[in-house]
């Protein structure tokens, strides 16, 4: 008889593209999925998968096979969904990645609640404005802000994040605002750094155009916390989800700067490694983060929205 737990690992390993990367993601070793796999396709009696030092790739048996456990995998999800209603409870570890500042602010204050209802699952936050690597570091959930461009993972959308040059009064009065994207070179601009970070980069919409433009500043940091406080400082211009900056672009503490050519916007999104076959846990996790989500981004527009109809 076939093994869920076979099927399952063979899912992740076509999915990642190699044992290494599909161990990391469910917590095993190489040699264990290299084993699971083998004994399933021994016991199938044909080669799933044809591996090289450089890449793996599905054979046509393996095709097909992926596409019916695909089939198995919704099984197990309505069997699943079936039990909800009955007292099944989420349990096992959970690991959450989110924005240092949205994780605090939201996702940090979900956790209490979440273990409250589900004493059996665990959960492992770790909060980075790093976009990390959900493979490697064997993430079940993630939060992010982001251009979203990896599609091997589900993305469950929260919105399309409008975002906001803006600066102090007091730094305005002691420099000219700048009247174009190009002035921003003359400003001090306040960078979101880190190893592999694109925002000293910073692309504003022209008309139909969009200009990208390099930026730099005297200091920058890898907390955007840190940088809005800068900013309230008179320390320079900063990037900023409008939601973010709200409450200081309601009391004035922050101005647009530029604001006919305002910066793209990004998705906030809940994303995890698959759809099918999720953990309980899982599930239930992204749907509080997704609830949560939606009211702390709508609770800040609300605000801006007050301050324009005065």
């Amino acid at each position: 008889m076939l093994s869920l737990e076979s099927v399952r690992i063979f899912m992740r390993a076509a999915e990642t593209g190699s044992f290494s990367a599909a161990g990391r993601s469910l917590r095993l070793s190489p040699s264990v999925i290299s084993y699971r796999i083998q004994t399933l396709e021994e016991h199938l009696g044909c080669l799933l998968l044809t591996r090289t030092t450089r890449r793996m790739n599905l054979t046509e048996a393996g095709r097909v096979f992926y596409d019916r456990c695909l089939d198995i995998a919704a099984s197990v999800e309505r069997a699943e969904k079936s039990v909800e209603t009955q007292g099944a409870a989420p349990r096992g570890t959970l690991k959450v990645t989110a924005p240092l500042t949205l994780g605090r602010r939201v996702v940090a204050p979900l956790i209490p609640a979440f273990r409250e209802r589900h004493p059996e699952a665990d959960v492992h936050l770790r909060l980075s404005d790093h976009l990390l690597d959900l493979v490697q570091e064997a993430v079940d959930v993630a939060v992010r802000l982001a251009q979203m461009r990896d599609s091997t993972f589900t993305l469950r959308k929260v919105a399309d994040i409008e975002r906001i040059l803006c600066a102090s009064p007091g730094y305005l009065a002691e420099h000219p605002a700048p009247e174009s994207p190009a002035d921003l070179i003359d400003h001090a601009c306040l960078l979101l750094r880190f190893p592999g970070s694109e925002q000293f980069r910073w692309s504003l919409r022209d008309g139909d155009e969009v200009v990208t433009l390099p930026v730099a500043g005297p200091i920058d940091a890898d907390d955007g916390d840190v940088l809005t406080e800068w900013a309230l400082q008179g320390q320079g211009i900063v990037l900023k989800p409008v939601f973010e900056v709200a409450p200081y672009l309601a009391d004035g503490r922050l101005v647009p700067v530029l604001p006919g050519t305002p910066p793209t916007p990004v998705t906030l999104g809940v994303v995890y490694p698959s759809r099918k076959m999720l953990p309980a846990r899982a599930k239930t996790f992204v749907e509080m983060t997704t609830e949560a989500l939606r009211a702390h981004v709508g609770a800040g527009l609300d605000l801006i929205g007050r301050r324009l109809a005065r």
